[in-house]
Order: structure tokens, then sequence, then C-alpha cells
């Protein structure tokens, strides 16, 4: 019973949800309005969900249900189209042949249409059946035995063939404009894309003796196409694709920068496109061949004029012939000259950049010491054109568009090849630039954590052992070359620092860190950088020249702090002795007190847990010493003026404050306590303070040696109203 209650429920909660009228919001206050409470809305709303599963279930089922339905349809509407498209382009093929049928052989048609009704030559029906044939399947007769200056019928026809084709394509009237320019093949194909083979447009392929036309296929206008590109035939290579169910029947033409992939029809077309295109270019291969042995032929010398057939010569000016001198001849019919530049685009787009420039190197090692005629100058020229595509193959490598992923050793082929073209500073140059942009996208993909110290430890982690690698890959891509490329490499070490520093400072500086942070951070930048020594590369200056502002403002700011602290406490001191009240207090008094070098502080405790000497002058003592040993670790020979004169600020302000109050001070006894931390003052802190300092900076500090005896004057005479400046 409780189950039909619950069934009838959900459909009457489906009916609801699926009528026309529904409002969500209405439905919502309406049962808000209704519900006594929040169990309600609860179960209320696992009926909703549970109702939103039940749907979902059910619409996937539906789906799998009529998956197959709408593949098999999906299929047999691409057949349909396939279909629909054969037939309109075996029309078009039909007209095109009929209109390239010149009118004046009409009447020789119909005689030997004629003939051959009657019983006559049988042979000439055959073979003009034939030709039709090879017309209908995309082939056009070569000119052959055509007159050379175009004027013979075959000539003629191939042009009128090419007119007519090319007028169905929109934008090439311009490829009409080339004398001695026919029509070879043509015909119906598919482009793939080259990367995900997925089906991109159809095309329509027109292969001239000179050059191959690419055309897209217009929907809206049958037999009408658009032009896409045109490749010349020097520049092309053809690779035959392996059939791969269900991608078959393709064959891939390579033309930098660039590959597309075409499917023909079926197996034997695909054939005849590979067969007629090698055929093409050879022939136009031969062609450039025999114009260029006619243009290195040797002329006859130049017959010399008589004396009979010229009067006016005079015989005093009659100098001898002077024999011209046969230019020697560079043997370029070997095969491999003559299929170099296609070699080299097939090696280009195949990636193969050492081949090209072994191919490269081969043909310089044959043409060295050898002359250059013509025919030379046209191969280098062809040779040059490939050489530019192929440096910039190899610059696009070295972009930083191109994948980071790798480190320095993913540059070392397209560097090595760069290097052996002779282009060995755009090298360098690439190699730099790639380098920076990945140093400078690792660094901004760092993660801030929370401690600093953390962070720069990561920080100099990632930025020094990029800087090594690329410091060894760079030694080992340019050993051997110009020295200049090394000076350029540590310009580009302190370009990189300087993104380091700024990193670096940006974190720690700026973020207004203690100094003991700051140090720490520091001496973790130095440690790193002194491992860059180990492949004799010292960029500690640099680092040092860089931070040098800041660490500058750093001890400025920490300065002024404890000079503002030492004047607070200045103003509220009553000169009492300190009482620590627990000996755990006293005891870890005296480890701070021998930790900042006072190792005779026992001599200024007394009885219990009281200490002889007074809060200000204890507490100034530990924050002098303590700013000392950090200040220490920033040490540089470029802060060591800022560093003295900051020390010296410091202890003046406590100098000048015990001499104001021995001077000010009516009472005798606490005179005598005044005295006795001016002694503690001048004979115990002062000497540390000048011994830590010659020892972390390696030579004495005039100034804190003037400093301490301008403090004699206090002891000598103590009434004197002289103050120490």
């Amino acid at each position: 019973m409780a189950m039909t209650m619950s069934d009838s429920g959900a459909s009457r909660l489906r009916r609801q949800l699926e009528s026309g009228g529904f409002e969500a919001r209405l439905y919502v206050k309406q049962l808000s309005q209704q519900s006594d409470g929040d169990r309600d809305l609860q179960e209320h709303r696992q009926r909703i969900q549970a109702l939103a599963e039940e749907t979902a279930q059910n619409l996937k089922r539906n789906v799998y249900q009529n998956y197959r339905q709408f593949i098999e349809t999906a299929r047999e509407i691409s057949y349909l189209e396939s279909e629909m498209y054969q037939l309109s382009h075996l029309l078009t093929e039909q007209k095109s042949s009929l209109e390239s049928i010149p009118l004046t052989l009409l009447p020789a048609a119909a005689a030997a249409g004629t003939a051959a009704a009657s019983g006559g030559e049988e042979g000439v029906g055959g073979a003009g059946a034939r030709d039709h044939l090879r017309g209908q399947a995309g082939f056009f007769p070569s000119p052959g035995g055509a007159s050379r200056d175009g004027s013979g019928p075959g000539e003629e026809g191939k042009q009128r063939t090419l007119t007519t084709l090319l007028e169905k394509v929109e934008g090439c009237r311009h490829l009409l404009e080339t004398p001695g320019q026919y029509l070879v093949y043509n015909g119906d194909l598919v482009e793939y894309d080259a990367d995900h083979m997925a089906q991109l447009q159809r095309v329509h392929g027109f292969l001239m003796n000179d050059c191959l036309l690419v055309a897209t296929w217009l929907p809206q206008r049958r037999g009408m196409y658009r032009y896409n590109a045109l490749y010349s035939l020097d520049g092309l290579a053809v690779v035959n694709v392996k059939d791969n169910p269900p991608m078959k029947d393709m064959f891939k033409l390579l033309m930098f920068p660039e590959s597309r992939i075409f499917q023909a029809e079926n197996a034997k077309i695909k054939r005849e496109w590979l067969e007629v295109l090698e055929e093409t270019k050879r022939a136009l291969s031969e062609k450039r061949r025999r114009e260029q042995e006619e243009a290195a032929a040797p002329r006859g010398p130049p017959q010399v004029t008589s004396k009979a057939t010229n009067p006016f010569e005079d015989d005093e000016e009659e100098e001898p012939a002077v024999p011209e001198v046969e230019e020697e001849k560079v043997d370029l019919s070997m095969e491999w000259i003559q299929e170099l530049p296609e070699d080299l685009d097939v090696c280009i787009a195949q990636r193969d950049f050492e081949g090209a420039v072994d191919l490269l190197d081969k043909l310089n090692h044959y043409l060295e010491d050898k002359p250059s005629p013509p025919p030379v100058k046209e191969l280098r020229a062809k040779v040059d054109e490939r050489v530019r595509q192929l440096t910039e193959v190899l610059v696009f490598e070295l972009s930083p568009d191109r994948s980071l992923r790798g480190g320095p050793k993913a540059t070392r082929r397209a560097v090595s090849q760069l290097i052996r073209l002779g282009q060995c500073t755009k090298a360098c140059e690439l190699f730099l630039r790639n380098r920076a942009v990945a140093v400078h996208t690792a660094i901004r993909q760092l993660r801030i954590e929370g401690a600093t110290l953390l962070y720069i430890q990561k920080l100099c982690h990632v930025f020094f052992t990029s800087l090594l690698e690329t410091a060894k890959e760079f030694e080992i891509d340019f050993a051997g070359t110009d020295s200049g490329c090394y000076s350029a490499f540590v310009v580009w070490a302190r370009s990189a620092m300087g993104m380091f520093v700024d990193a670096f400072s940006k974190q720690v500086f700026d973020s207004k860190e203690s100094l003991s942070t700051a140090a720490e951070c520091v001496k973790v930048a130095k440690e790193h950088c002194q491992q860059l020594g180990d492949i004799g590369l010292d960029l500690t200056f640099i680092i040092h020249a860089l931070l040098v502002k800041d660490i500058q403002g750093a001890l400025h700011s920490y300065k002024e702090i404890i000079i503002e602290a030492t004047k607070h406490r200045n103003s509220e001191e009553m000169w009492r002795k300190m009482n620590l009240m627990t000996p755990e207090a006293l005891g870890k008094l005296k480890e701070e007190m021998k930790s900042c070098g006072v190792s005779n502080f026992e001599q200024y405790t007394g009885d219990d847990c009281w200490v002889n000497l007074s809060y200000t002058v204890v507490a100034f003592t530990k924050q002098t010493m303590g700013f000392l040993e950090e200040a220490l670790k920033l040490y540089f020979p470029e802060l060591h003026m800022v560093l003295l004169e900051s020390l010296v600020e410091i202890i003046l302000v406590a100098v000048q404050h015990v001499d104001y109050s021995l001077r000010c001070e009516q009472d005798p006894e606490k005179k005598a306590f005044i005295r006795q931390n001016a002694s503690f003052l001048y004979e115990t802190v002062l000497p540390v303070v000048e011994k830590r300092f010659e020892e972390g900076v390696g030579k004495p500090a005039k100034q804190l040696q003037d400093l301490r005896n301008a403090s004699r004057l206090i002891r000598v005479n103590p009434e004197s109203t002289t103050s120490v400046v």
C-alpha cells in the first residue's frame, strides 16, 4: 500500500514538472509554505533527485537503443551524397569533352564514323573510342607533335581544354597568361587533416605541365570550383600513404612549409595520380636540364670581318684577334644533382634536417674550386632558396612558440644544423632567447608558498639548475665556434640574473621581511650562485651589484627600527637594576649574552636573580649584536660603509643617552649605577662589536676605534658638560 502511494506521488510529481505552465519559483514558494519543516523539504528534494536520476537513465537507454539507427542513417546519407557527387562529376566531364572537340573536326569525325559503319578501317574507330575513354578518366594527351609556336591543332586543343576547365575555377585567370602551359590530368579528391586525419573538404586537382592547381568544391554551384592553392612542381614532393583502413587510397603532397593529404576515389585513380605526378615532374626536370645544357653549350668563335669587306679599317690600327678562352664545363648531369632540389624539399617536409644539411655539404664539396657558369648559378639559386626555407624551419624550431619541454637538450638538433649552415650567430641568439623564455616560464609557474624562505629555496633551485644546464649545453653546442658567442652568453646570463633578482626582491624585500629572514634568503642565493663556479662561470659579482640597493634599503630600515626602539626605552629609563625573578630567566639571559660574544657577563650579576645593569643597556646590547650578526650575512664589499655607518649611528644613540644621564643625574647612588652601565658599554660591548666586525669583514674599522677612544672623555672627566657626538 505504501509502495502504491509512493508510485502515485512520483507520477503526480512528474506530471507537475512536465506541465507546460510549470514555474520553478512559484513551485518552490508553494512547497515552502506547505511544508512543516526542514524534514519535509529534505524528503521532497530526495524525491526530485530520484526522479532526475530516473529520467537520465531513461534518456540514456533511449539514446543507446537508437544509436545504431543513427549511425546507419548517417552512413546511407553519406553514400547517397557520394553517388550524387560522382554522377555530377561524370556529367561535367562529358560536357567538357564535348566542348573540347573543335568544330573543324566534326566533318572528319562524321566521315570517320561513316567509314566505320560501312566496314572500313576498324582501327581508327577503336583508337577514337580509346581516346574518348581516356578523356573520361581525366587524362589529356601531351602536346607532342605540335609546333614550337603553338600553332598546331594539338597545342590549340590543349589550350582550349585548359581554358574551358579553368573557366570553371574562380580566381585563377592569371594562369592562362603562362605560355606553353597545358593540362595533363585532373580529378576529384577529398582532403584530410594531416595531424588528426579528419576529413576537411572536397577539392579538385588540376595538374599542368609545370604546376598543380588545387580548387575547392562549391556545393551551391554544381560543377564550379574556387581557387585554393597553386604549387610549382619544382618544389613539390609526392609520398604514397600506406593504407590503414578505413583510411585508404591516400597520398601526401609535401611542399615547404606545409603538407597536405588527399584521398582518391579508389586505388586505381590513386595509382594514376601518383604515376602522372611523377612522370610530369620527370618531364619538367628533363626539360629544365636540356635548357641548362643548351645554355652552357660553347658558342663558335666570332667571325673576323675581312679587310676586303671593311674598307674603312686602318692598317695601322689593326690588332691581332685574341682567341676566346673556352669556359670550363661543370658536369651537372648526375642523378643526385638533378634531384637535389626535390630531395631537399622532401627532407625539409619530413623534418630530416641532418639529411638536408648533408646534401648541402655534399654539393658544396662537389662545386668547390669549380667555375660558376650559368647552369651552376641557376642550381645555386634553387639550392639557396631551399637553404632559406630550411633556415626558417630551424628558426621556428627554436622559437619560444614551440614547446619548452625537454630542457636545453631539446634545442641541440636545430642549433647544430644552423651552425653547420654557417648561421652560428643566429643559432646563438635563438638558443639564448629560447632559454630565457624557458627560465621566465619556470619562475612564473612557481607557487608562492606561505614561508618566504621555502619559496626562495625553490626559486634558487629552479633558476640556478636551469642556468647550469643551459651553460653546459651551450658549451657542448658552441664548442669550437667564434668566441663572440661566449660573450653573448655572459650578457644573457646577466640578463637572466636580473630576472631572478626581480622575483627574489619582490618576495624578500618588497614584502618587508625581517632582516634575519632576508639574510637567510641572500645566503641561500649566494650558495647556489657559487655552484656555477664549478663550470667556470662566476656570477657572484652580478648578484651583488643587483642586490646592493635592496640590501642597503633593508639595513637602513632595520637601523631606524633599532634607533626608534632605543630612543623609546631611553625615554622611560629609570636607571634601576634588573630583577629576573627566576633562576631560569637569569640562566637564559646569560646564554643570550654569551651568544652575543659577552663572555664576562657573570661579573655583572648579583645575588639571587638580580643583574647590576639597566634593562635599557641589556636590551640595546642584544639588539645591536643581533643586527651585526644578520648584517654580516648580507655583507659584501659594496656594503662596507653602509654597515659601518649604521653601526656607528646605533651606538651613538646609546652613548649619548648615557653621557646625558651621567651629566644630569644628581643622586650619587644612581650616578654610580650609570657609571657601571657606561663601563659595560665602553669596556665590554664596544670591543665585542669591534672584534666581531673585524672577524666578519676581514679588516678593522677605524670609525669604531675612534668612537671607543672618544668615550674615554667620559671616563676621565665624568663631570664635564661636553657630549660625545
